[in-house]
């Protein structure tokens, strides 16, 4: 006796498939007249007849009728198919040729089960879309990681939770431009490929165009042409959009994010952190959020955090002396600072090797940033640690900057902008120095940028926040991979 080899559930689909075909159905139509969403058709009262589609997501045909709940972005409803509406054959094609994750629309009327469910009594049905292969199994939902983030399709699919994170991200991007506008921003765009990496300390991706034969690198900031856009007289300007860099992925770093950078001539870095405050109220009001936020802190506890403002504001020098006893300000050599350190049993990779800035930087990081859980407000920073930072009039040695840090995360970072095209130029050579001196890290020399602050600029203060770390934090999430639709992954045949 042979034995015939079973079929995998794809197979099988497959042959409904070229039975549909057969049957002169068309398995993948061209459109779908859909008047309503699943939720709004729920809401529409009994005997309302309605127009709606979804995915198939669970099926049970018993007899003579067959019960589906249906899903689409608004929400999940279930459909009845009875043969006193539809006739006996399109019940029995439905059962011979439908298949949970298949695609159905349907015309019928609203009515309330006996078990007091509200459902759609079909009348009509159209066949949308037939799914080759099966959904997940959906009693504990997805939970399979490397899946969720390959497959996000069926992240959003299966877990409703997820579904609303990436909502909420949309909503949440919508009020910031809301607010922008409001404030009498203009959106703008700037290249994502320069010839310089230029707006901050990090490793850039390299590329190369053919056309011009110019290496060129992604950007790892919008700073300096948005900058050059305020020279050119635009006053008050925002970008949203892509930066990238080269580094290594954690839960609060991504190689490629979205950022978000605005610029103000004639306000101060003081301004901005009234303009910050402002934000967050906006947002929290338009999203109907609560201010007390449960989040997994650094050590994997459960802590809240509080966003009402105003919000706390550090000095940075004063909270790594309290914090170390350490202070910051009496030190101008890098092998000074590391001998300080070293005495006061603190270590940290690569710190030998490093220049006064990356010292300073690392040993914040090391010491005083996991502690921050509540939104704070950290200024007073030394000169040396921002180059594109404005001088304070009050200290040559400080310059008007603020960093908004939460639950260990830098949020947002914001100064008023150095347009002293001499001081620029001398800030630029100092970076160059460092790199002499060792640093991996440093902001690159803009020559165009230099000439551009030769014409002329007024005052200006600039802001810019990662918007992935902000939505990781206002949903409770602790991997930015759970707030980014598709993280960069190594492929499967490189693991």
């Amino acid at each position: 006796m042979t034995t015939q080899p079973i079929k995998s559930e794809r197979e099988m689909r497959l042959e409904r498939l070229e039975a549909i075909r057969k049957s002169g159905v068309n398995p993948y139509p061209e459109k779908f007249e859909k008047k309503q969403s699943l939720a709004e058709a729920k809401a529409e009262p009994e005997g309302t007849t309605v127009k709606t589609a979804g995915r198939i997501m669970t099926k049970r045909t018993m007899g003579k009728i067959a019960f589906c709940h249906l899903q689409d972005w608004s929400g999940k409803m279930q459909i009845v198919l009875n043969v006193n509406e539809i006739g006996e054959e399109s019940l029995q094609f439905f059962a011979e040729h439908f298949d949970m994750a298949d695609f159905i629309g349907v015309e019928g009327e609203i009515f309330k089960t006996q078990k007091g469910e509200i459902s759609i009594l079909v009348k009509k049905y159209t066949f949308l879309g037939k799914a080759l292969l099966p959904l997940p199994e959906k009693f504990h939902g997805l939970k399979d990681e490397d899946t969720i983030y390959r497959q996000r399709y069926l992240d959003m699919l299966m877990n409703e939770d997820s579904k609303k994170r990436f909502q909420f991200r949309s909503d949440f991007i919508r009020a910031i431009r809301e607010f922008y506008w409001q404030e009498g921003f203009i959106e703008v765009e700037t290249p994502t490929l320069l010839s310089k990496a230029t707006g901050a300390t990090a490793t850039p991706y390299n590329t190369h165009n053919n056309a011009l034969d110019l290496d060129l690198v992604m950007r790892i900031s919008h700073e300096l042409p948005l900058k050059e856009l305020i020279v050119g007289g635009m006053e008050k300007i925002f970008e949203l959009g892509k930066a990238f860099r080269n580094e290594g992925a954690d839960p609060s770093h991504l190689p490629e994010h979205t950022h978000l950078e605005h610029y103000a001539a004639y306000w101060n870095f003081e301004d901005n952190i009234d303009f910050t405050e402002r934000l967050f109220d906006y947002i929290f009001d338009k999203l109907k959020l609560s201010k007390q936020i449960e989040i997994e802190n650094r050590d994997g506890q459960k802590a809240t955090v509080d966003f009402t403002t105003p919000w706390k504001k550090l000095d940075f020098i004063e909270m790594i002396k309290d914090d170390t006893g350490i202070d910051i300000a009496k030190f101008d050599k890098a092998s000074d600072l590391l001998k300080e350190i070293k005495s006061k049993k603190i270590e940290f990779d690569k710190m030998d090797e490093m220049s006064l800035t990356g010292l300073v930087d690392n040993l914040y990081k090391k010491v005083s940033r996991p502690k921050i859980v509540n939104p704070t407000i950290l200024f007073h920073y030394p000169k040396y640690m921002q180059p594109l930072a404005r001088i304070s009039d009050g200290d040559k040695n400080i310059v008007d900057q603020f960093q908004m840090v939460t639950n260990g995360w830098e949020i947002l970072k914001a100064y008023s902008e150095l347009v002293d095209p001499i001081d620029q130029k001398e800030r630029f050579d100092e970076q160059a120095q460092a790199k002499t001196e060792g640093e991996d890290e440093i902001q690159e020399t803009d020559d165009e940028f230099i000439t551009a602050l030769e014409h002329g600029a007024p005052p200006i203060s600039g802001w810019g926040m990662g918007i992935d770390r902000t939505v990781a934090i206002l949903t409770g999430q602790n991997n930015l991979r759970d707030i980014v639709l598709f993280p960069m992954l190594r492929p499967k045949d490189k693991e």
